[in-house]
């Protein structure tokens, strides 16, 4: 039975004035009769333009199927076919730009008194993955898989979306899988990236517990490159293969002046203090700013989750963006949740210096080279750059202050040299992204692949995953074919 609704069914949220005040998750997900009558929106085509959106190959009608009929713990089987992280890619992943924006639905006329008025709202594909991953996490069942160990050592460095794609998928072949970490947990980026209001860590700890059930073994506080190299590794502790993960944790900067100054953070840090370190809590050891007024320099993701972040620790926020709302790259839902949450948008607006406390007197002085505003200089959008997108040109005589006592540059970033730097015959870009062979993540050291956004540069985290499957289906075809 086919739901004609030309709208989906919208997702439950807490209050804004309530959540803002806290680290807890916003959006609360669908019950059982939510989910089953958004599944039956799907129109189950028979070539599904949705499943050529997901970069990992989900069976996107097949689990709908399911849904509608109430068929939870089968729906779950076939995500978990193509997925070994559902429960993180319903709640993070961008669907608008990849499943839901490849749904039918959306391409299809509202008539009113017969003419067209827009088109239906797609199916809410990535809202009903996480309804079936919380569904059979919250009912404790667990997938007893026969594996055939096949004795092959892979090491696999960097717990975060790619690293654990590449290991789950192997494990579930038979390979024997080490996941090495720097840090003291692991997860990556849906670790110390990502706040617990838009992914809870239980989550995530929950995903990663499902592949050490597979036989996947974890050791942290191992720093590739430093505490180990990809050379010993493959020479010294048997590992034939290894798949490179590391993401990109290098922050950029804007190189203007008073970027020095006490109060300026990079997003990456602010966001791990926060994320992993838990720095807003009292007890915490890990300490942070406490700031009044904040600026977010950036307009992706990562400045929504630094702007709403800095909400939660009682400051006003201004998110600062050289374009206007139309070229905003973070998710719609990301940025609507912003709004409703007290944080202000200052579009067409470039910062050209930040301001600092700098007395004479710097003994006495406790805030001497403390931020007290940021300069900046309105924008208008002149011709298309390089990117595709219209070049923001300076405005004459248009520099204002903005008062504030902390900014945040939430700017992109690029990958760590260090495995680079000790790796003799890994080649990389002018970016310092690894240089890989498309076909099987292969880079141009033998036996060595990568995936994520050490290659593309800071991405999303489907796209990561489906680099780390395609790595391991590499993988297990080279030792299948010797």
């Amino acid at each position: 039975m086919i739901d004609n609704s030309p709208t989906r069914h919208p997702m439950p949220t807490r209050d804004a004035k309530e959540r803002c005040r806290d680290f807890d998750e916003v959006t609360l997900g669908y019950d059982e009769e939510t989910a089953v009558a958004e599944a039956r929106r799907c129109l189950s085509c028979r070539n599904p333009s949705c499943v050529r959106g997901c970069p990992v190959g989900i069976d996107i009608p097949g689990f709908l199927k399911k849904v509608s009929e109430r068929k939870f713990d089968e729906a779950y089987s076939i995500i978990a076919l193509s997925s070994s992280l559902p429960a993180v890619c319903g709640r993070v992943c961008p669907q608008e730009r990849q499943c839901e924006g490849n749904c039918v639905r959306s391409r299809i006329p509202i008539l009113k008194e017969g003419k067209p008025c827009g088109h239906m709202e797609p199916v809410a594909i990535g809202r009903l993955e996480r309804f079936v991953a919380d569904f059979h996490r919250l009912q404790g069942k667990e997938e007893k898989k026969r594996i055939v160990p096949n004795g092959i050592k892979v090491a696999v460095v960097g717990s975060g979306p790619s690293g654990l794609a590449c290991a789950g998928d192997l494990a579930q072949k038979g390979y024997d899988v080490t996941v090495f970490e720097a840090l003291h947990v692991a997860g990556g980026v849906l670790m110390y990236g990502i706040p617990e209001f838009r992914l809870p860590k239980k989550i995530v700890e929950y995903e990663i517990e499902g592949l050490k059930k597979l036989g996947v073994k974890i050791v942290t506080d191992v720093v590739i490159g430093q505490t180990l190299s990809i050379d010993e590794l493959m020479q010294e502790e048997g590992f034939k293969a290894c798949f490179i993960g590391t993401g990109a944790g290098l922050p950029r900067f804007m190189g203007i002046p008073g970027e020095d100054s006490n109060g300026v953070y990079s997003a990456n840090e602010f966001l791990t203090r926060i994320n992993l370190m838990k720095a807003y809590l009292p007890e915490s050891e890990t300490p942070i700013f406490h700031p009044r007024k904040v600026a977010v320099v950036g307009g992706g993701n990562v400045a929504m989750d630094a702007c709403r972040a800095a909400r939660r620790l009682g400051a006003d926020v201004y998110c600062v963006y050289r374009r206007g709302r139309e070229e905003l790259p973070a998710r719609k839902e990301e940025i609507e949740h912003a709004e409703e949450e007290g944080v202000g948008f200052r579009f067409l607006t470039n910062p050209i210096a930040i301001l600092s406390d700098r007395g004479e007197d710097r003994q006495s002085n406790p805030d001497f080279g403390r931020v007290i505003g940021i300069r900046c200089q309105r924008m208008c959008l002149g011709k298309p750059d390089s990117s595709g997108r219209r070049r923001p040109e300076p405005v004459p005589e248009s520099e204002f202050t903005l008062d504030v006592d902390c900014v945040i540059m939430a700017l992109g970033t690029t990958p760590n040299p260090l495995i680079r730097s000790t790796t003799p015959g890994i080649e990389t870009d002018a970016r310092g992204c690894f240089v890989i062979d498309e076909r099987t993540n292969e880079t141009t050291k033998p036996h060595v692949y990568a995936g994520g956004d050490v290659v593309t540069g800071a991405a999303t985290v489907i796209l990561a995953m489906g680099a780390g499957k395609k790595a391991a289906k590499a993988i297990d075809e080279y030792f299948n074919n010797k």
